[in-house]
């Protein structure tokens, strides 16, 4: 399972995010869209976006349940 967190520098929701991922235990790929002008572009208003197997899975509010789900975790696993 390839899974990427499109985010930026001081986005609270960013860090959000990356905690949920980081709690169910999922091995992911953070962008910086502010590295690249066409992921600047494509995610600015979005932020954050996460891509599970190249599908945008979840944008701007991450439902923590609903992320375990797509990940096949679960809570205090």
């Amino acid at each position: 399972m390839t899974v990427i967190l499109y985010s930026r520098p001081g986005c609270h929701l960013c860090e959000d995010a990356r905690a949920m991922l980081v709690r169910a235990g999922a091995a992911f790929e953070e962008r910086d869209i502010e590295a690249e002008g066409a992921l600047f572009r494509r995610y600015l208003e979005r932020i954050p976006v996460i891509v599970i197997d190249g599908e945008e899975a979840f944008e701007l509010v991450v439902d923590e349940a609903a992320l375990r789900a797509r990940l096949g975790t679960f809570a205090g696993s």
